[in-house]
């Protein structure tokens, strides 16, 4: 095969006895799961809001940005369920950074080995302060040491279709949300849901093992070909997706960042507060696609917009996104309270 050892990388037990998490930790993460997956069931009622920067790099902003969001939780949790993401893994379209957890220094050489310590430091920290954590699944192979410490998963619109990713879904202890595919078929999206929902036979770690399936898997609604897809017809068309393969605990996330933010085909960070605001507009005369609509991602860091690190001279390591571009914090806070309040009305 056409590759070359570089070196021999520590095991995932070895990194989670390095970087352990306390009791309460664990705790935390399942209690935030159980309230998770009472949003998606429709036993609670708050809104699920998946937020923070599009990569957690580096690791002090983020850090920063994880005790503001606590801090606003304090204060929006009666009617929203904040989710902080912690996006280690990037998936490209064709190269570029695949996130801290290959190359915890996007201007240094990889170093998965480093990148594993990093990414698992920088999650316990967050995990022990009380926040739910999110991350895509882009790499199955490595999850362990890292997918235990999330209350929420992604399976991204790149691996959605993929047999692995929905197997992978189907197996795993937390919510996880399926975005619809770059192309945007939402049929195929909610096939993504329905497989993910049932039990598969796989070889794991020498063994034939049956997965249980994954009843509070969902869609995630991100758009498709520089085109939006959170409108009302959008969501009807997954409602009856969902009817005709009788998913469980039938749930929509909107991902207002990615190809919904994309005016005249270039992205608009700014304007994923006001699509949020118009989706609970646009559904309060909908009382049964409302029902369906469980939550909200949106990306936002520090400071609104991005920078590229290649060519950024001195890089800005105070919360500038070095990949998508975010809303920046003050704008959050003030689309969060406001969304909270309008949720509580």
């Amino acid at each position: 095969m056409g590759y070359r050892i570089v070196k021999k990388l520590p095991t995932a037990d070895e990194i989670i006895e390095a970087l352990p998490l306390s009791g309460a930790g664990y705790a935390s993460i399942n209690k935030h799961r159980q309230e998770i997956e009472a949003i998606l069931s429709g036993e609670d009622n708050r809104l699920l809001v998946i937020v923070g920067p599009c990569s957690a790099w580096p690791d002090t902003a983020v850090i920063e940005y994880a005790k503001r969001l606590k801090a606003l939780d304090n204060k929006v949790n009666h009617a929203l369920k904040l989710v902080m993401r912690v996006y280690i893994q990037k998936p490209r379209t064709i190269k570029g950074w695949t996130g801290p957890v290959n190359q915890p220094d996007p201007l240094s050489p990889p170093d998965i080995a480093a990148g594993a310590m990093y990414c698992r430091k920088l999650m316990t920290q967050v995990v022990e302060m009380g926040l739910p954590i999110a991350d895509e699944a882009l790499f199955t192979h490595n999850a362990r040491g890292f997918i235990e410490l999330l209350s929420w998963v992604a399976i991204g619109a790149r691996s959605s279709e993929d047999q692995e990713h929905r197997i992978f879904a189907s197996g795993i202890d937390c919510p996880v949300g399926i975005k619809n595919p770059t192309h945007g078929s939402l049929k195929i999206g909610v096939n993504s849901v329905v497989a993910a929902q049932h039990s598969h036979y796989i070889v794991l770690d020498g063994n034939e093992v049956e997965t249980d399936g994954n009843p509070y898997a969902h869609i995630v609604l991100r758009g498709s070909n520089d085109k939006p897809n959170y409108s009302v017809e959008h969501i009807r068309e997954v409602a009856e997706n969902y009817r005709k393969n009788e998913v469980k605990n039938p749930a929509v996330v909107i991902d207002v960042s990615h190809d919904n933010c994309m005016i005249n085909g270039v992205k608009d960070h700014n304007a994923q507060a006001d699509i949020i605001l118009k989706v609970i507009d646009d559904l309060a005369s909908e009382p049964e696609l409302k029902k369906l609509v469980k939550g909200f991602m949106l990306e936002s860091f520090i400071k609104p917009g991005k920078q590229n690190a290649e060519t950024a001279n001195p890089i800005d390591l105070g919360g500038l996104s070095i990949t998508d571009p975010c809303l920046g914090w003050e704008a959050t806070e003030e689309l969060l309270l406001k969304l909270a309040t309008k949720i509580s009305k």
